[in-house]
């Protein structure tokens, strides 16, 4: 803890991770207020599903865009037209009454301009702190997150179920727009400037650490939807239980990625953590009980936030600086894609056999991230002994002859 303390001393550190962490607290709460609304409106997971899928296929189409375009125009004009672009969006869905298509549409509107405050925090950590410092940061930074998904989703399931669903969102859209606020006025922001990447966009997918995460993050992220909103159905929208399940699963990750976050990053250490996860989702089918699905959450959630750490550091350490924001503009891509088809997924299967549906899809997505991450495990850079620093720029010097 007191590696953490100095880095949390190191001059920006704590005012961006706040900042941040801020703006993105809407990322714990809108997929299970959207959830909650739609379905109230239309009494169906189904239709939740979809809008919940067409706002998050927006953010994924939008992940490695945007942070292109931080590169070619700067991060506080991107942040700042996407931010007030998003919080309208929000805004729409929660006080405009549509139809399911038009809800659909706001939505990926809503997800095409999420703010890529991700990707552009994750950029600038390498030029506040040492290289020795930057795999704690990441693990810090992935553990600090899961802040996100303790607060977010038991204020959301308070909101929704004591006052009401439209406020929940509304409360939603105004951290977003203070904390986007602050996070675009933070100086760091307009101190880094990130190269233009000089390569086609998708091209960073090449590196197979990058793939690999990205892929892994798609099956890790598709799971953790899935078990929320099997956890939604069994406790429905009128209770307190479903947001303090996820708040103690986000503390029990928060435990895990601070715990783990110093142990050196080897080959297999994406796949021991998959299989963290992996263990709490199967258990959890087995008695969809307020305390045996606590003890499956605090298991599977040990896995992620170090999961998550390890995704963020063997890319930091695979490509250049000029390609790390495209880089994990990707791997939110393939996170957010899989929240969309984990929760539509798990919307039908809950449609079709009840709340089973939405575990059964939860333990298929983890299985497969364990499989994924051990058979590639050779992409996987060895990171015992060296930092996470990502790798240098050149340019081609002009010859005078």
């Amino acid at each position: 803890m007191s590696g953490y303390s100095d880095l949390l001393r190191t001059p920006g550190v704590a005012r961006i991770i706040s900042a941040q962490l801020t703006a993105r607290l809407p990322s714990g709460m809108l997929s299970l207020a959207f959830l909650i609304h739609i379905e109230g409106i239309f009494d169906s997971y189904a239709a939740a599903g979809l809008v919940l899928a067409a706002t998050s296929v927006g953010q994924a189409v939008a992940g490695p865009l945007t942070s292109r375009w931080m590169g070619a125009l700067g991060m506080r004009p991107v942040l700042v037209v996407t931010l007030l672009v998003c919080a309208t969006g929000i805004l729409l869905i929660a006080f405009a009454p549509m139809p399911v298509w038009m809800y659909m549409i706001v939505g990926l509107v809503t997800g095409l301009s999420t703010p890529p405050i991700q990707p552009a925090v994750r950029t600038i950590y390498p030029k506040m702190v040492t290289s020795r410092q930057l795999t704690p940061l990441f693990a810090l930074d992935a553990s600090a997150q899961e802040i996100i998904w303790i607060m977010g989703p038991v204020m959301t399931v308070f909101l929704a179920t004591q006052v009401s669903s439209v406020v929940a969102i509304a409360v939603a859209a105004a951290f977003l727009v203070g904390g986007g606020i602050w996070f675009i006025a933070c100086p760091e922001v307009g101190k880094v400037r990130i190269p233009r990447s000089r390569r086609r966009m998708g091209v960073v997918l090449r590196n197979r650490a990058v793939l690999l995460s990205t892929i892994t993050g798609f099956l890790l992220i598709g799971s953790a939807a899935s078990i929320e909103v099997g956890v939604v159905a069994v406790f429905g929208d009128e209770g307190a239980e479903a947001g303090i399940l996820f708040g103690i699963w986000a503390i029990a990750s928060l435990i895990g990625g601070l715990s783990m976050g110093h142990l050196p990053i080897g080959p297999w250490a994406l796949a021991r953590r998959m299989g963290i996860l992996f263990i709490g989702m199967a258990a959890a089918p087995f008695a969809l009980e307020f305390w045996w699905l606590a003890i499956a959450l605090i298991i599977a959630g040990i896995g992620i936030a170090p999961a998550l750490a390890v995704m963020f550091a063997i890319v930091s350490a695979s490509v250049k600086f000029s390609e790390t924001a495209e880089a994990y503009g990707w791997l939110g891509t393939g996170q957010l894609i899989g929240a969309a088809f984990g929760s539509a997924v798990a919307g039908f299967l809950i449609d079709e056999i009840g709340p089973l549906g939405g575990f059964y899809t939860a333990v298929g997505f983890a299985l497969v991230g364990v499989v994924v991450a051990s058979v590639f495990h050779g992409w996987h850079p060895d990171l015992r002994g060296r930092d996470a620093s990502p790798l240098a720029d050149t340019e081609p010097v002009q010859q005078i002859t």
